[in-house]
């Protein structure tokens, strides 16, 4: 009877992750992530990443603006999410002081994303974006529909556009839901 016990406490104490986005300690493969540069469009930017020593997600490269360029990216896809029993996107990061957005898709066929900015502080930080404040965007315009509804997610990413050359680097630990 106590074995019965014990196997139903543990099952009932194991960690329920079903807001965790991404979490690199996991040892996630970092082959689900995936760059989009603006040699989409001709550009030249380039970003990559790696898995660093500290076992973080790596997205480090050089924004150009040479034909039209400006952006490097970082894309992740999963399993469709139900989110609307969370309030906030929670970022665990590292990054190198500049400012990058975040952005969602609802169903990663969908051409625009919606989207948030974020700025770094060269620290580690946890940074909470409200998913209500995510508006909808398509190649740099804000479209007139309505901010994220909050229900569904499908895709992630993370992208630096700041109208100008630089090169950037930013540590990424644990994304989740809250």
């Amino acid at each position: 009877m106590i074995s019965y016990i014990l196997i139903f406490y543990s099952l009932f104490m194991i960690q329920d992750n079903s807001n965790l986005i991404f979490e690199a300690s996991n040892k996630e493969d970092i082959s689900k992530w995936y760059v989009v540069d603006d040699g989409v469009m001709g550009g030249v930017s380039e970003g990559t990443i790696t898995m660093n020593t500290s076992k973080n997600l790596l997205f480090t490269g050089q924004v150009r603006l040479e034909n039209n360029g400006g952006f490097s990216s970082i894309r992740y896809n999963f399993e469709t999410k139900q989110v609307k029993q969370y309030q906030y996107v929670v970022l665990r990061l590292k990054g190198d002081g500049k400012e990058y957005q975040f952005r969602i898709k609802e169903d990663r066929q969908q051409r625009y994303s919606y989207i948030q900015s974020f700025k770094t502080s060269g620290e580690w930080q946890t940074i909470k974006l409200p998913l209500d404040e995510f508006y909808a965007g398509f190649r740099g315009n804000k479209l007139k529909i309505p901010n994220y509804a909050g229900l569904e997610m499908d895709e992630i990413a993370i992208l630096i556009g700041n109208k100008r050359k630089e090169s950037f680097s930013l540590e990424i630990d644990k994304i989740y839901l809250e």
